[in-house]
């Protein structure tokens, strides 16, 4: 294949601003899908994506364009998340390519990811191409749209195409724009083979299949590939292309091209994204640094509901890291819940949609325990340690000195919503940095807040403040000295360490009494009076108690001496402390997650 024909890019944006849409437009333009069958978000493959009208996956399809020179390019089109939870997808597909298409809505403007991913495209030296989306709105000022982007983004005004994703205007000049401006792929073919592991999925009749942009050289069917990273060696089963939304067989892939491969791959966690792929017989000398191992910032145990699935949930989780590089799991075992996974994750929706694939595609009933950051302590002896569950907090004694994570934190609100916005993140324990005015009706606020502070409920409370127009986007910082305790449920006396939780001293209080009174609320009431109480150590924070059930065992009783009365109450008093003594309190999964909201 000509390489001067091919053009890679993916489309980044803000949530919601339309790169979905975008993406089905081009799809239809370039012939890649049958009318008859068009619909929306093609991209999306997930019902889970489609659902919540999010990318939670970056997708990659190859696309035949014939231009207005005449010429026949191939487009290697990649469509990427905009929810900050999901910004190593965006990261590493940017890796494999020369351009991007950076689309902005028109009503909303530039918003926080929309700066981030501008930047993380600046970071790859990729040819940006500036679009301003869904200029069919009635209420939408263009000019001001304009502005905001020559202003924060620095591009020409003359550079911005003006589009609408969803009736497809402009989706021609955006192609015409990327065979102009987007440079080809280097590379030859003459060199070693060379090619960058850049995705993986599992599919249930090829198995792993192996996303792969060939730098230099050409793989065939006969090639015998080696990692560079892992070592392994594989011989290739199927080489192809994903075009047309559907896996097509190739004979080669040449450089500059994209494709899949695959090849009897037993073992999923074999596969590193980002590793470098050669040839066994020519093997090329340098290797690919590797993406940048995206750290984990919220931890949670997930466990099966019947301890028979562990086996499946093991199983499940390696074919779901294949989607998703980004998730990180250990074994682990609880005195309530046996035998399960401490997780890590990039934020708390990104844990919300993991448990729901889980639960979805490999039919798990799961149980999560409450998120937490990962703290640092220096014990007396100097040694510093990593904590990210309760259980390793080492005895108070010990602790010479706790840290916790904070994260800058970049909001762009509108201005009239400032007071309320700077009130509520500095009651999260934020600390003001600066400001800066990107128009009229538009601010950009940067804070420095503790990470524990912003994973649970900050950004829905943030657009709640500003009606739905503000955004924000957040990355960590620094480790800063603080007070840190582990607050404990009690049940009866028994610690429930499912919903037991760090935190600053501070806040511990306030979220024991929370914890209690919401406890109270969704724990069932038993056939024996349940305690339930919130310490830290031996301090009692927090106490209340849930009635038992009543039995009204004096109801045969009709009528003779208090005695008969007074005899049967001894007896039922007498099997309501033998059951409190051994009764198991049942606790519903649903209170397992509204803890989370709290």
């Amino acid at each position: 294949m000509d390489k001067s024909l091919i053009r890679n890019f993916s489309i980044i944006a803000h949530i919601d601003h339309g790169k979905s849409t975008l993406a089905d437009r081009i799809l239809e333009l370039t012939g890649a899908v049958d009318k008859r069958h068009k619909g929306s978000q093609l991209l999306d493959d997930m019902d889970l994506e489609r659902e919540r009208g999010i990318t939670i996956k970056a997708s990659m399809v190859r696309l035949a364009y014939k231009s207005r020179d005449g010429k026949e390019y191939v487009l290697n089109l990649i469509d990427t998340p905009g929810h900050v939870d999901f910004t190593y997808e965006v990261s590493k597909s940017l890796a494999a390519c020369e351009g991007a298409v950076l689309v902005v809505d028109a009503g909303q403007g530039i918003e926080a990811q929309t700066v981030a991913n501008y930047y993380l495209a600046m970071e790859n030296d990729l040819e940006i191409i500036p679009v301003l989306n869904k200029i069919d709105l009635v209420s939408i000022d263009i000019p001001k749209a304009q502005k905001q982007i020559t202003t924060v983004l620095g591009f020409k005004e003359e550079d911005i195409i003006l589009a609408s994703a969803k009736d497809g205007t402009g989706v021609e000049d955006i192609l015409e724009r990327i065979i102009q401006v987007i440079p080809a792929p280097k590379g030859e073919e003459s060199k070693a083979l060379k090619a960058l592991v850049f995705d993986c999925r599992f599919d249930a009749y090829k198995g792993v299949v192996v996303f792969v942009r060939i730098v230099d050289g050409v793989i065939t069917p006969s090639t015998q590939l080696k990692m560079m990273h892992s070592g392994q060696v594989y011989k290739i089963e199927e080489l192809g292309v994903f075009k047309n939304l559907k896996y097509f067989a190739v004979e080669t892939l040449t450089c500059g091209e994209v494709g899949y491969f695959t090849a009897n791959i037993r073992e999923p966690r074999d596969i590193i994204i980002g590793d470098t792929i050669t040839d066994v017989k020519n093997p090329c000398k340098d290797v690919f640094p590797g993406y940048r191992q995206p750290k984990p910032l919220v931890f949670c145990g997930i466990y099966p509901v019947n301890s028979g699935d562990f086996t499946e949930l093991r199983d499940a989780m390696d074919k779901l890291k294949l989607s998703d590089a980004s998730f990180v799991f250990e074994p682990e075992n609880s005195q309530s819940f046996g035998s399960g996974f401490r997780c890590g994750f990039l934020g708390l929706l990104h844990m919300e949609i993991v448990q729901e694939r889980l639960e979805r595609e490999y039919n798990l009933n799961l149980i999560l325990t409450v998120p937490n950051v990962v703290y640092r302590v220096v014990m007396n002896n100097g040694e510093e340690i990593e904590v990210d569950t309760p259980a390793k907090l080492p005895a108070v004694q010990d602790i010479r000195e706790a840290f916790e994570p904070y994260a800058s934190l970049l909001m762009i609100i509108p201005v009239d919503t400032i007071e309320l916005v700077c009130d509520f993140t500095k009651s999260r324990r934020g600390v003001f940095q600066s400001n800066e005015y990107l128009s009229e009706d538009r601010v950009k606020l940067t804070f420095s807040i503790p990470l524990s502070d912003i994973i649970v409920d900050f950004y829905d409370r943030i657009k709640s403040l500003t009606r739905g127009y503000g955004s924000l986007d957040y990355e960590f910082k620094e480790y800063l000295p603080t007070k840190l305790v582990k607050l404990d449920i009690l049940l009866n006396g028994q610690i429930c360490d499912a919903f037991s939780s760090l935190m600053c001293k501070d806040k511990a209080y306030s979220r024991a009494h929370a914890l209690v009174s919401k406890l109270k609320e969704l724990i069932p009431r038993q056939l024996f009076e349940v305690s339930l109480q919130a310490a830290i150590g031996s301090q009692i924070l927090a106490s209340d108690k849930i009635r038992c059930v009543g039995k009204h065992v004096t109801a045969k009783c009709y009528g003779g001496d208090i005695t008969r009365k007074r005899k049967l109450w001894e007896e039922q008093k007498k099997g309501k402390k033998r059951l409190k003594q051994f009764g198991k309190v049942e606790i519903p999964q649903e209170a397992f997650l509204e803890v989370l909201k709290i």
